[in-house]
Formats: C-alpha cells, structure tokens, sequence
C-alpha cells in the first residue's frame, strides 16, 4: 500500500511515512491512488460499535496490523469521551443532527486528533524512526486545542500551534492559552488563517530550514487535516451516523443519505466523499459555508477565487479561503492527473485563482451540493431552531441546517454539528436573546445554561479561571524564526 503526492506521482511513500511526514517535500498532499478499489461492505457495520467500524475503516488506508489498529483506537476513544457512543445522533422533526463534540475540546477536530497521535506514535514504531516529530499546526480555532490537548506530553513529539489573533472566539482563544504540557507552544499571529496555514506550509518545502531541524534531529510533521493520518479518523462517523439510522429503522440498508457539512478547509467534506468511495450509500454532499464563500463560487461556477475581502464572521472557524483538503479531491476528479493538479495550485500560488473545465464541474456536481449564509441567517436559524425544537446549535452547525433548508434531497439529511454552542457563546447568546453590550463571554456561558438548561461540557467551566500560559504575539512573516528560536524550550 503506497501514497502518492496529489502534484508528482513519483514521489511514493507508505502509510507510516505519509503520517509522520504529514505533507509531501515539494507541497503536495499524500493520497491513495486507488481510492474505493476495496470497499466496506455495510454488514460488517451495520450495528456495531463506533471501535469496530474505526477497526473496518482504517485497515482500508494503513499498512498497519489488526492489532496495532486496535491499540490506537482503544487508546484515542476509550474514555476520552462524555458518551460511549462517541458521536450520537440527535432526530429533529426534518433532519438528524451528528453530534461530533462530545471530545475532550468540545469539537469535531477531537475524532481525528485524539487517534492521530496515536497513528504517529504506531508509524514512528514502524519506521525505527530515532528522530523527534514538531507538530506545527495552523488553527482557525478548534484544531489547535484539540491537537495540543492530543499531541500533549507525548514522547518523541513537539507541537506548535498558531492562530490569528482576534479571528477566534474568546472561548477557544483561552482553551489554547491555558494549555499545559512540557512540549506544547501557543502563538498568536497579527494575520488571518489563511496567512498562518500558508506561512506553515512554506516551512514544510524550505530545505535550508528542515536541515537545520535534521541537525537538531527533528522532523517536521502536521495535525492539519493535510496529514492523511488526521483525515482518515474523520471518515468513520461517516459510516456510524449510517448505521444509527439502519439500527433505528429509519433506513434500510442501502438506501441513500445526505450529509450537511458545515466546510472551511474542505477535510470534513472531503471525509465524506472518502466514505462515500468505499461503499457508503451517499446521495449528496452539501457543503455549507459562510459568508467567506469561496467553495460555494467554486462548487456552483467552477472557479476558485481567493482574490476577496476575508470576513469575520460568527463562524469564525470557516472563515478560509484557502481550502487546502480540495486538492485532493482534484486529484480523484481528474482521475489521479498529478501534472493538471500541480498546474492548477501553482496558478492558486500565483495568480490566487485557477478554474476547472465545465467537464470537471458536471462531474463535481454529481456529488456536491453547495449552499452558504450570512451572519444575520446564521442566527436567525439558531433561533427558528431553538423555539421550535429546543435544540441549541452552534454557529457553525447553524449554517449547515440553513443550508438544508434550501435544498430539496431525496432521503433522510444529516447535518454535522461540528462543535458545542458553548465555544461561541457570545454569538449563541446574542442569536437567542438579542444583542449585548461587551458582555464577559465567560459570564454569557453560564447565563446561556441558566436561560436553556443545556449542559456545559465539563472542559469548558470555569475556563477563566485557569492560568494563562500563553501570551506570545507575533507577525506572520516572524513564524519560521520563532520555530526555530523556540524548539529549544520544549521537551
């Protein structure tokens, strides 16, 4: 079983390599060239716990043994979770609700980086690897404190984690900064997502500086959703949210579903179109965004187009528009055309947009469905939503339903609630009850509990109470050097 990179099909690598690597040495990201050649088959799912079907799922994509599989399940779920079920699925009266924030961040990055350690502990066994791994990780929010509370304390591994100041909520901003752990590094960035997660990438293809590191002993690897070994986890709650609604009687094996995706780097949709590639009956994927639209032009024109004003929005963990996981799905559409994909992120590199043939498009349309909304829709269906079912959604998930609203799919629809209302409360709050003056956002939390009885995740109380641990600042441009200067100070 090999990867190949999505820009230079020569370059092939294992599993193992691919995970601890994370992106490939001239920018690509590692893919399975035969992708949906073996499939699932739905009776060795179909009512079996969310273990098992990670166990069916992941000796699809690793080289690994039927037993290292299990140990690095059983070691990322076990216990981690507030519900054995680790990803239930909640009936409203028109669609489902996959509840994917049951982790220890209170979202859905805690699937895939809860296990990715695990993968990258199993990997560097593998390889004898003798070298230290330096997580560097872009966040738009939720992936930094999932994967610091993951990667945590772990042997052999270093993790720094970057976010853009001012473009997260003040929830997940001090989920990071208390963060402890003796090789866990926080920094804030004068920036965007976007310029963080570019700036990361360029560090991955500079020789000069992964030489010094190997000098140091230290390879680079990624907890992005471009390491193949965080993506992966991801496509399981795919196949249990499916067999939920079979167990139930909702279903019958192999009818068709829909999934609603709330999307910003395009990993959790792409997810879906894995599952869907190895024998999940899907009907359509509806890729939800925000305001920051670009993937909604893209899905519906055949044009991407990163040239655009970047919004602040209630979501802010959408809020990208460089979605680094679509190239992967480029290199499926075109049927594994390594040059063409190559061609088209060059032209994103240097011109910031590149467009696809209507041929690709008709094709792309086969699977996806794209939809978006603004602020002020985002809110107004955590309102509708509230009032008439007594569910609480997060911005994010509320823009997925608001897009579910408008489509009309044949078949039961399932919206992925990507994270608790609780990491967004200020905006919850407002959505509910009207607008606030410069409220604590820590206060509004338990407000928000006392005014809707739904339960706080035990992670989140009582967050301002906690020491910071975190203060630094930094300019985009400041980023390789502050790797550089700071690795020392992690053990």
């Amino acid at each position: 079983m090999l990867y190949e990179s999505s820009r230079d099909e020569s370059l092939k690598i294992n599993p193992s390599q691919a995970i601890v690597q994370g992106l490939s040495s001239e920018g690509g990201l590692f893919v399975l060239k035969n992708l949906g050649e073996n499939k699932i088959e739905l009776d060795k799912i179909i009512g079996k716990s969310y273990y098992q079907i990670a166990h069916q799922v992941l000796k699809l994509f690793l080289d690994f043994t039927e037993e290292e599989i299990e140990a690095c399940v059983d070691n990322a779920y076990k216990g981690k979770f507030s519900t054995e079920e680790i990803t239930p699925l909640v009936e409203l009266s028109d669609s489902y609700i996959l509840e994917l924030f049951h982790g220890p961040t209170s979202a859905f990055k805690d699937l895939g980086l809860s296990l990715l350690p695990q993968l990258t502990k199993t990997a560097l066994d593998r390889l004898e690897d003798k070298d230290d791994i330096l997580i560097l990780t872009a966040t738009s929010g939720d992936t930094g404190k999932a994967a610091l509370e993951g990667f945590k304390d772990v042997d052999k591994v270093k993790i720094m984690v970057f976010y853009p100041n001012s473009g997260v909520s003040k929830v997940q901003e001090r989920q990071m900064k208390i963060q402890d752990g003796k090789n866990v590094k926080v920094c804030a960035i004068e920036g965007n997502f976007d310029d963080a997660q570019s700036a990361i990438k360029e560090i991955f293809v500079d020789e000069k500086f992964k030489e010094e590191l190997s000098r140091r002993n230290v390879k680079l690897s990624s907890a992005n959703s471009i390491n193949i070994g965080r993506l992966i986890p991801q496509v399981v709650y795919y196949f249990k949210a499916y067999s939920d609604l079979v167990v139930s009687g909702k279903i019958k094996r192999g009818d068709k579903v829909n999934f609603v995706v709330p999307t910003g780097n395009f990993g959790n949709i792409l997810a879906g179109y894995y599952a869907k590639k190895i024998g999940l009956p899907v009907n359509n994927l509806v890729c939800a965004s925000n305001a920051n639209n670009v993937l909604y032009d893209f899905l519906t024109e055949g044009v991407y187009d990163r040239n655009r004003d970047f919004l602040k929005t209630i979501s802010p963990s959408m809020d990208i528009l460089i979605s680094s996981n679509l190239e992967r799905l480029l290199y499926y559409l075109t049927d594994g055309d390594n040059t063409y994909v190559n061609s088209l992120m060059t032209d994103l590199k240097e011109k910031g947009k590149y467009q696809i043939s209507a041929e690709l498009l008709a094709k792309l349309q086969g699977d996806f469905i794209a939809g978006y909304a603004t602020n002020e829709e985002t809110a107004k269906v955590i309102k509708e939503v509230y009032e008439k079912e007594g569910y609480l959604l997060d911005t994010h998930t509320a823009v997925g339903y608001k897009v579910l609203l408008e489509q009309e799919l044949d078949g039961p629809s399932i919206v992925l609630s990507t994270a608790s209302p609780y990491k967004f409360t200020g905006s919850v709050y407002e959505s509910l009850f009207g607008q606030i003056e410069e409220a604590d956002e820590f206060k509004l939390l338990v407000d928000l509990h006392e005014k809707t009885r739904v339960k706080i995740p035990s992670n989140l109380e009582n967050l301002d109470k906690k020491e910071v641990l975190h203060n630094d600042l930094i300019s985009k441009e400041e980023i390789a050097q502050y790797v550089a200067e700071k690795l020392g100070d992690l053990s």
